[in-house]
């Protein structure tokens, strides 16, 4: 049952009365039965964008019933639940009661108002009816009516304006010599205002145009008639009717109408009263469902326009063939077979407009006696051949367009006068074309191995050959006096001609991802403009490179094997005008600094990944005009302090290096963005302000950086500052199986101003050992993805309670994510990925499968024995042909670039509902069993992988084991290799044996070190920095956006030496346990396995507090002579927070508890991802262990005296305390309640810690694991935990 929006719910009646509706149930009889409205109601449905009236045999609940199926929904009962949510009102919605057209209060297309009428034809005020309608004021004669004779008054060209001397006065004048005016007084305000605005727009026209598009209208405004000027009438996107009083059959009374626009009506046939309208030049009958033409389209002997695209045509009459001022004619996507032989008469039509229709074969011959189509489209055809029968030859055809067709050669030579051929996307292994008047030819994405054109084409200008199959290139291209532009990206050619590098003519050369070796060098000066050889095996350059092409703006030669590059000029002054440079991916040193000093108009250097121990500080300083600069993967210690030379810097991308000191830019005016993650940063030296430009900072993976209160303060304003949080494990988590994966992540926002990409990440899914991953690409907005980013989680955990199908639970996630987007989903939409990581239901203890679900373009690749996996399906009218003849059977225009009606080149994607049923959000799901060849996964957008083949994606991810830097790693070479737009990837290691085991043998336990001294540092992932090494930790990252203060972020900040764990390197992760060799327990308690021979590592639970109160009414842990503040104790103005750590350790083991509020939160992934800081974006921060914190603590510490006073505690008399003395006898007892758990030695507390634990909201030296020190043992008992919670 649909939901009824103005009226009744259809709903409640189904509850309430007996009388039975069914989906065959006519809209009449609905009305009848469930409203209790007479046969003469009726229910209007505003499907997507619009509304309409239904008809009285339509069946409304059979309407949903498609409507939700069409989507995706295969379950009748399915179906029927979700026609009852409220939600579906923003897709498909019912109205009863009287029709309204669409359209607010401030755009109906008539107004009307009581006025005083003053000077003019009556010479005094009166009060009288008066109408704005179209083009026109319709001024009424009698008092209370609109009968009689009425005044029209035409307004276009004429003026309106202010009356001073009267409140709210308006003066209407027409055009001409003859020009008459009347002034309009209003009683209020708000009609003054409204009708002002309105004149102003139709005085201001140049043609007496009226725009009634999307109204719903099903007749035209009666008054409208009174327009007589009218020329213009837009009327598109309505439900227009023949009959009534504005009905298409009274459209003939404008006289002197020339431009009508009827499409998207659903007309289904012809109107043949348009037809006498005899003074139409222009007719657009457009996306009606039109099966045939009538010959009366004779008559209009004036038409010189007819669009006829999007309908069901398969021939045209005769009669057509008679307009002889007919010069466009659009038959795009309808049914038609072949060319229509009425096109022979029509000798002023000069473009075949074909697109989109079922032609397979063109035979030019009869092309030629059409002597008069100069411009052919025929892309999307199906088109198999295109052959000639006789040697004549085809001369008044310069352009053609065969994009996306399925020819396997092509031989246009009898095409003489080809000026711009498009054919693209075929699959063609040969091409043969005339010469004489070529200028543009792309032939992209084929298979060609050779390309013959005969003479040389001396007027080509601009050539695209790239994705093919050419192992060299023709002689005749050398020998083009006029070539601007090549692009050969994609190719298989092992040399460039010296001749083409060094033609006078070309200004942009693309040859990246062949097999070049070497570069011609070049003889004399050239006119290059831009050159790209990225993804070669080039191992250096031309040596007069630079100072041979001195016009050289761009040059591309990432991904290489170059150890030097050439010098800038022969002498020590240099004219270079170089202004991007990318040499990512190469083998260069420390060495190139020097040789870039010469290229002082340099914006934009990336040198990331070679072999760079320094940058010579004297050079970077030369690089005044530097604005973007990207040093990462290499193996700097330091970025040079004259990097403050670059005063137009604002970006520096440094991450993966071995940095050790914060580099002096923060002073920089033009910063914005910082990149410094996955280095050895220890402390930041911050000036007294930040650049207010400065909107985002990244500093994760660097393990031994500590921050201050001042620095938090200074970042506040930071609008993504991305910090490292500390993975926390609760007690109960340990008695689960640990995860036998962790991720990384990364997104750069390119040179778009925001961020429409987001992320959801949850190592952690559920109560079992599962994992759920997502990635959302909004194209152009943000909203989309960071409302699936919140919600996608949570609806597959419910989805997954009612089903444990794959294909259902996934496309139903997907289905029910896109209904919950609700308004923000009509409009706008976003490719989505998500990926879910779990056992088989059959076999709960078994493999581990991974299931992919996608819509639109994010992608995601397993890596499976060094080899790349492809797991989902590009959704892309490019890509996917099937999709491609979906969306073209459903009528839907496919504009000249790919994309639904211009929009999106998406045929499925989460929202866009208003392009439904072209657009859909059905995804493709796909499961995967996973083994223990599998690696890792990963998981990009459109942008990625469109610059990164999943082969280098998966060789990249390789050699960069840790997560979080592989992801770096992809994004840095995705904008190395030329993206400007948002990257975003997510990087899965995996750790599966071959029976989903996924212990661990104990590490032995490092040499522990004391705590760190800073005074409050911020939360810090531990990990190793060595790129190589896989990450022990979960890479969880709090990015804080710019209105969080200091105080806000304390829980994470503030707590590193209580949650670090004091020794490093791999003895500071616990042992993993598995669901199939579970850890042994007793009485509550988990026992590590007898194999561990030291301490076994504490796991704590952190509880940041809610209280926040004002500095002014208690002390905030500083005296007036404190120069360091308390430790978990985070200041910022008025504002305080307070961090608890709970740790639960009982001789050496560890308790088995965990509260059901905390269990009832990990559940939720979007309530579990708030224990995160947000990003920017809206994206989520990788959850894990993190789901543990609990941001709203239901028993949080309430203020009384002091800064901080602590709940109630335990009486020490009910605390068990376990006397040294007595330690052995204890032992053996636990030793003979089960001799098959050995307990290592009772570490014990030292005397700091000796008191409760509460007593100390952020102990200075309680690490994460417990270092074995002499004294008692305090063992909390579950009681008392779960107080705290």
């Amino acid at each position: 049952s649909p939901c009824l929006n103005g009226g009744r719910a259809v709903r409640s009646h189904f509850m309430s009365r007996s009388t039975s509706v069914v989906l065959e149930n006519a809209a009449t009889l609905v009305c009848l039965s469930l409203l209790r409205n007479d046969r003469h109601s009726y229910i209007t449905s505003p499907f997507l964008l619009c509304r309409r009236r239904l008809d009285p045999t339509e069946r409304p609940l059979q309407m949903v019933y498609d409507y939700l199926a069409a989507m995706g929904y295969a379950d009748p009962v399915r179906v029927q639940q979700e026609a009852a949510n409220s939600d579906l009102s923003c897709l498909i919605r019912f109205y009863s009661g009287e029709y309204r057209p669409t359209g607010n209060h401030h755009s109906q297309p008539l107004l009307s108002a009581y006025v005083r009428k003053g000077k003019s034809q009556l010479h005094k005020w009166a009060e009288r009816q008066v109408i704005l309608c179209g083009t026109c004021l319709i001024v009424a004669s009698v008092k209370d009516s609109l009968t009689g004779k009425m005044h029209i008054l035409p307004l276009v060209g004429g003026k309106v304006e202010e009356v001073k001397r009267r409140q709210h006065c308006l003066m209407f004048s027409s055009a001409g010599s003859q020009a008459q005016t009347y002034f309009v007084n209003f009683d209020t305000l708000a009609d003054y205002q409204r009708w002002h605005r309105q004149a102003s727009k139709v005085v201001s026209q140049t043609v007496s145009l009226v725009d009634l598009s999307c109204y719903s209208l099903e007749a035209v405004p009666e008054y409208l008639f009174y327009s007589q000027d009218i020329t213009h009438l837009n009327l598109r996107h309505n439900f227009m009717s023949l009959q009534g009083p504005g009905g298409l059959l009274n459209l003939p009374r404008f006289s002197q109408l020339k431009s009508l626009n009827l499409c998207h009506n659903r007309l289904g046939v012809f109107p043949e009263c348009v037809c006498e309208i005899l003074t139409l030049t222009e007719l657009n009958l457009s996306c009606n469902s039109l099966q045939t033409v009538p010959v009366q389209i004779g008559n209009l002997q004036s038409l010189q326009t007819l669009s006829l695209d999007g309908n069901h045509l398969s021939s045209l009459p005769e009669e057509l063939g008679g307009l002889s001022q007919l010069n466009s004619l659009g038959l795009s996507f309808n049914n038609f077979c072949h060319i229509p032989d009425v096109l022979e008469r029509l000798s002023a039509v000069d473009k075949l407009a074909m697109a989109g229709n079922r032609v397979e074969s063109l035979e030019l011959g009869s092309l030629a006696k059409m002597s008069h189509l100069k411009n052919i489209d025929l892309r999307l055809n199906g088109l198999r051949w295109v052959k000639s029968d006789n040697l004549e030859a085809v001369s008044q055809v310069t352009q053609l367009d065969l994009r996306d067709n399925c020819l396997d050669s092509l031989d246009l030579s009898s095409i003489s006068n080809l000026e711009t051929l498009h054919c693209q996307r075929n699959q063609m292994g040969t091409l043969t074309l005339s010469g004489f008047t070529l200028r543009m030819l792309h032939a992209s994405s084929n298979r060609l191995t050779t390309v013959n054109i005969y003479p040389v084409p001396n007027q080509l200008t601009h050539m695209d050959l790239s994705q093919n199959l050419l192992d060299y290139l023709p002689d005749w291209v050398c020998d083009c006096r006029k070539i601007e532009m090549l692009d050969l990206t994609h190719n298989l050619l092992s040399e460039l001609p010296s001749r083409l590098l060094n033609s006078l003519s070309l200004r942009k050369l693309l040859a990246g991802n062949n097999r070049l070796q070497r570069v011609p060098d070049l003889l004399d000066h050239i006119p290059l403009e831009a050159l790209d050889l990225q993804h070669n095996k080039l191992a250096e350059l031309p040596e007069s490179l630079f100072y041979k092409a001195l016009n050289l703006k761009y040059l591309n030669v990432s991904a290489n094997a170059l150890e030097s590059i050439p010098p800038s000029s022969l002498s020590e002054e240099s004219l270079s005008t170089l202004q991007e440079l990318y040499l990512t991916g190469n083998s260069l040193n420390e060495n190139c600094g020097a040789l870039l000093v010469g290229h002082q108009n340099l914006r934009v250097l990336h040198i990331a990944y070679n072999q760079l121990l320094s940058f010579p500080a004297s050079k970077l300083s030369k690089l005044e005009q530097l604005e973007e600069l990207n040093l990462s993967g290499n193996k700097l210690k330091t970025i040079p302090s004259t990097v403050s030379s670059c005063k137009r810097l604002h970006t520096l991308i440094a991450h993966s290096n071995h940095i050790t000191v914060f580099p002096e830019i923060l002073s920089l005016p033009e910063i914005k963005l910082v990149d410094l993650s996955c280095n050895e940063l220890t402390e930041i030296q911050l000036p007294d302000s930040l650049p207010a430009t400065l909107q985002e900072l990244d500093l994760t993976g660097n393990s031994s950086l500590m921050l201050e209160h001042k620095t938090l303060n200074l970042f506040s304003h930071i609008t993504t500052l991305k910090l490292d949080q500390k993975s926390t494990m609760t007690a109960g988590d340990s008695l689960s199986a640990s995860t036998p994966w962790n991720h990384g992540y990364s997104e750069m926002s390119g040179q778009r101003n925001k961020l429409c990409v987001s992320v959801l990440a949850v190592d952690r899914f559920g109560d079992s050992v599962e994992a759920c991953y997502g990635i959302f690409d909004g194209d152009r907005n943000e909203e989309v993805p960071r409302l699936l980013q919140c919600t996608m989680g949570d609806v597959l955990c419910e989805e997954l309670q009612h089903s444990s199908v794959d294909n259902v639970y996934m496309c139903n996630t997907f289905i029910t994510s896109h209904r919950k987007l609700g308004m923000a989903g009509q409009k706008l939409g976003a490719s989505a990925l998500l990926c879910y990581i779990h056992h088989e239901p059959s076999d709960p203890g078994g493999i581990f499968s991974l299931t992919v679900a996608n819509v639109g373009t994010c992608q995601a690749v397993l890596c499976r024995d060094g080899r790349p996996v492809a797991l989902s399906k590009v959704y892309s009218l490019e890509n996917c042909t099937e999709e491609m003849e979906r969306v073209k059977l459903c009528k839907a225009i496919i504009t000249e670039d790919n994309k639904v009606s211009g929009v999106t080149c998406c045929s499925r994607l989460l929202g866009c509902s208003y392009l439904s049923p072209w657009v859909l959000p059905k995804p493709w799901v796909h499961t995967e069993p996973l083994c223990s060849q599998d690696e890792f996964l990963i998981l990009g957008n459109r942008a990625l992988f469109e610059r990164v083949s999943y082969q280098e994606a998966v060789c990249t991810v390789q050699t960069v084991r840790d997560p979080r830097a592989a992801a770096k790693k992809l994004c840095s070479l995705a904008q190395s290799y030329g993206c400007k737009d948002n990257i975003e990837a997510v990087v899965v290691s995996l750790n599966i044996s071959e029976d989903s085991c996924t212990c661990e043998p104990p590490v032995p336990t490092a040499e522990p070190r004391g705590p760190p001294t800073a005074v409050v540092p911020v939360s810090v992932t531990p990990g190793p920095t060595d790129p190589a090494t896989l990450s022990s930790s979960s890479g969880i990252v709090s990015e804080f956006n710019s209105e969080t203060s200091a105080s806000e972020v304390g829980s994470e900040a503030g707590s590193t030496a209580s949650d670090e764990h004091p020794s490093s390197g791999p003895a500071s992760r616990p042992e993993r346990r598995c669901s199939l060799h579970p850890a042994t327990t007793l009485c509550g308690i988990m026992v590590p396995g007898s194999a561990g021979a030291g301490t076994h590592p504490g796991l704590f639970q952190r509880q940041p507090s809610s209280a926040t109160f004002s500095s002014n009414q208690s002390d905030n842990g500083l005296d007036s002579d404190d120069e360091a503040p308390l430790e978990g104790v985070i200041s910022n103005g008025s504002k305080l927070e307070v961090e608890v750590d709970i740790h639960c350790s009982t001789n050496g083991c560890l308790l088995a508890v965990c509260g059901r509020e905390i269990a009832d939160l990990k559940k939720s992934p979007s309530t579990s991802s708030l224990f995160g800081k947000k990003l920017s974006n809206g994206s989520v921060v990788a959850p894990e262990d993190s789901h543990n914190l609990i941001e709203v603590a239901l028993e949080a510490p309430k203020k009384k005296s002091g800064y901080f006073t602590a709940p109630a505690q335990q009486d020490p008399e009910d605390q068990l305390i376990v006397p040294p003395s007595l330690e052995q006898e204890v032992r053996e007892q636990l030793r003979g309640q089960n001799t098959l758990v050995s307990v290592p030695p009772l570490p014990s507390i030292p005397p700091s810690l000796k008191d409760p634990v509460w007593d100390h909201p952020h102990p200075p030296a309680f690490a994460s694991n417990l270092v074995p020190c002499p004294g008692p043992v305090p063992i909390l008992q579950q009681e008392v935990y779960d107080t705290a919670l």
